[in-house]
């Protein structure tokens, strides 16, 4: 065993220009027995065995004592572990046999994503190429934005897609991992953690390509008509490696609203999308490049021209099954605008994880594009934090341009260092509470907070002052979602996340609007005519003008004419109205909200605590919804038989098979507005003839939206939710080079060169040792 160790060992930190020495010498040991200490006279399995006779071909001095073997390993380790290191931190980490070490090309990359009403769903198609003259184990690790979940994980194997099915967690790796001891061709998708999927593939042998596919939904964030979605590409794991695909790098995005869409860019990417406008209704992006950059989130934007506050509903009725809704409320302009002036506490978080993805600089800038949007009769404080809190004035002042250079100027001055807790910061913005006046609490941070300093901060969370309310801002990719949010909800606050490539100033002006006006506290819906279950969140938060509020549920006994009651506080007034909607008992063109619907409650069971019957429950779901979730992961075998001798139903490739039929109904549709509005660019630009011949209009399908105005009541100071809002519907790569060199030429360095050394001796003096025996 402790032979194999060191064999393995050595040769993980040789790269592939090595491989001709470590094949020789492997060779010469082969020729010997195979293991070289005798641990115990039993083997795992606990039966007796023979015990071998010390080796004839070593020193007897090592089988004494293996210290030696033992310090050239630790000697070794303290040599090339800084540089394993250094690359483990990069965004495509390879595993092979066991070890550290190789090479892992991302040739292509393709990213397709439609967004059908308010749901996204992107298809991100990869092509690996093993650089090593050795078959390898991949390990890619990867983030998805908020608010989405993977539902399908693909391999191709011998030619054809095997779709993946989702396992418990613990099963599903043990069965990967008993393939990769007879070199079958399993793949393993898992979550690490809320914001991290790694994905593991064995075997791809020597040189050889390994294609993939990752498919993921995402509800889309409305924000004051505004859409902003993002392909994050830009992480910590990103640095000090070639960030470039070898080959096409492409992506295309469809974007289909009933409401109409009124303009499309890409801050992000300015000058690489080329953007078409087919009707008001359906907009395209399209970018491609070779030898991509993969450094850079990808963020679109688009505008909607939203009437006034509404709801809307979108619903899947699959036959012989209960149905799914999702409702979406949004409050529009009517919401009258307060004109009493506020107070702002800027918190920023200046610990060391700030300083990776440029989190702080994506910080400070959003925080002078915030300032700028106030107005003069606001005040404003900036503390920064680490471990302590370090305000810029000690008092609030007004928002004037003396006091933004002021700002400017103390934000520039901070640098990213030191551990993180937030609560000393937070005591001191609650000291500028203002009984006369609302105080606003915008934190900036990345969430990794200190463990120990968690408890604390929850329950420094529910002391705050009356009239304060807390928005936390997430920066970058690598954020604590969770906290940030609860931190948000707990005192009817709103959570937002922020990507290198967005428009701050967009943004912020985004969020302030939000501010300027009530929002609706205690907010509750309920349902007559219909039997509705399982409504997902269970507590609602604040309604903010411009910020949809999404409710998922089941439902049986299909109705026509269902009514909905909806609740709500504002500004200390009671708000109390009913709207029809239709739940249908047949709707087949919207499968994807049913992932959705499921995702939001076992969201809703892990907030709720890890007991056994959460944990059951939440495994349940991943599995009947194909849903990757910390106790549940995708695995992929070689073919249909295998799932069937491990006892895996073929769930998710039937449910593939609805989602790709149904996304099949929207690309047609797509396709024909797209065509209908070439023929009318055509027309236009073709001179007149006699008897022009129409063009039949193509407009959207219908997709079962239900956009319910409100009556015409009146509310206190705002006037009733109103007419329409988008009626929801319907990464990442690495090329991980060693730093000691390239692929197959070129000088060896002392380091490679001594150990290369070491096992051409070590061959050599066991061959001398041989022949003497012989």
């Amino acid at each position: 065993m402790f032979y194999d160790l060191t064999c393995c060992f050595l040769k993980t930190i040789l790269s592939s220009k090595f491989q001709l020495a470590w094949t020789l010498f492997q060779v010469m040991a082969d020729r010997q027995q195979p293991d070289l200490f005798q641990w115990s006279p039993t083997m795992s399995s606990g039966k007796p065995q023979q015990p071998r006779p010390p080796r004839p071909d070593l020193p007897p001095f090592i089988f004494r004592s293996n210290k030696l073997v033992l310090s050239v390993l630790a000697g070794l380790l303290a040599v090339f572990a800084p540089m394993m290191t250094r690359n483990a931190n990069a965004a495509g980490l390879l595993i092979a046999d066991g070890g550290f070490g190789g090479v892992l090309e991302i040739q292509e990359q393709t990213v397709n994503v439609t967004i059908n009403n308010g749901i996204a769903v992107t298809e991100v198609d990869q092509i690996f190429l093993n650089t090593e003259n050795r078959q390898v184990e991949a390990l890619y690790t990867f983030p998805v934005p908020k608010n989405a979940s993977v539902s399908n994980f693909s391999m191709w194997i011998n030619g054809k897609e095997m779709i993946g099915e989702v396992v418990e967690k613990q099963r599903a790796r043990e069965i990967y991992n008993s393939y990769k001891r007879v070199n079958r061709d399993p793949g393993l998708l898992e979550q690490v953690d809320y914001k991290t999927f790694e994905m593991r593939i064995f075997p791809i042998p020597a040189n050889a390509q390994q294609r993939v596919k990752v498919t993921y939904y995402q509800e889309m964030d409305f924000d004051h008509n505004q859409v902003n979605y993002v392909y994050p590409l830009a992480t910590i794991t990103r640095d000090n490696i070639n960030q470039t695909t070898t080959g096409k790098l492409a992506m295309t995005l469809r974007v289909l609203s009933e409401i109409p869409i009124t303009n499309m860019q890409s801050p992000s990417h300015k000058d690489g999308f080329v953007i078409a406008k087919h009707n008001d209704n359906f907009y395209e992006a399209s970018y491609e490049t070779d030898a991509g950059s993969i450094a850079q989130d990808f963020v679109l934007n688009f505008d909607l021209n939203r009437p006034r506050t509404g709801i809307d509903v979108i619903t899947s009725k699959p036959k012989g099954e209960d149905g799914y809704f999702m409702l979406s409320l949004t409050a529009g302009q009517e919401l009258a605008q307060l004109d009493q002036p506020m107070d702002y506490v800027f918190v920023l978080d200046t610990s060391g994880s700030m300083r990776n993805s440029s989190k702080l600089i994506i910080s400070q800038q959003s925080i002078m594009a915030f300032i700028s949007e106030l107005s003069d009769q606001d005040r404003f404080d900036v503390i920064s934090f680490n471990v302590k809190a370090v305000p810029l004035f000690k008092q609030l002042n007004p928002a004037d341009s003396n006091h933004l250079d002021q700002a400017k100027v103390f934000l520039d001055q901070q640098s990213a260092r030191g551990g993180t807790n937030l609560s000393p910061a937070l005591n001191f913005a609650y000291t500028y509470a203002n009984p006369d006046r609302q105080l606003n609490i915008v934190i900036l941070s990345d969430g990794m907070t200190e463990q120990s300093a968690r408890s604390e901060l929850l329950a420094l969370i529910g002391q705050r002052p009356e009239n304060a309310r807390i928005f936390t801002i997430g920066v970058g990719n690598e954020v604590n979602r969770p906290l940030l949010n609860q931190l948000a909800q707990q005192t009817n606050g709103l959570a937002a996340f922020l990507s290198q490539g967005d428009d701050f100033q967009r943004q912020a002006q985004a969020f302030r609007r939000k501010l300027v006006r009530p929002a609706a506290t205690d907010l509750k819906i309920a349902f007559s005519d219909a039997d509705v279950y399982d409504v997902e969140p269970k507590v609602l938060p604040a309604l903010y003008y411009g910020k949809p509020i999404r409710v998922y549920g089941r439902y049986r006994n299909a109705s026509a004419n269902t009514n909905i009651n909806i609740s709500a506080n504002i500004m200390g007034k009671a708000f109390n109205q009913t709207a029809p909607i239709e739940l249908p008992n047949k709707d087949m063109g919207n499968p994807e909200i049913e992932r959705m619907w499921a995702s939001h409650a076992i969201t809703s069971l892990l907030e709720d605590g890890n007991s056994r019957a959460n944990i059951e429950k939440v495994v349940g779901l991943g599995e009947a919804y194909s849903i990757v979730t910390e106790y549940t992961s995708f695995l992929v075998l070689e073919n249909d038989a295998e799932y069937k001798r491990w006892q895996i139903d073929r769930k998710n490739a039937i449910r593939i098979q609805r989602d790709r039929a149904a996304r099949d109904a929207v690309n047609q549709r797509l396709s024909q507005l797209r065509q209908q509005a070439m023929q009318q660019f055509a027309m236009a630009n073709t001179p007149k003839v006699p008897t022009p011949q129409p063009v039949t209009n193509v407009a959207p399908a219908p997709t079962n939206v239900n956009t319910t105005p409100t009556p015409q009541t009146r509310a206190p100071q705002v006037s009733r939710p109103q007419g329409n809002s988008p009626a929801p519907s319907r990464k990442r790569n690495f090329d991980f080079k060693l730093p000691v060199g390239g692929g197959g030429g070129g000088a060896i360095d002392p380091l490679s060169a001594a150990a290369v050394i070491l096992l051409g001796a070590l061959a050599i003096y066991r061959v001398s040792r041989c022949r003497r025996c012989v």
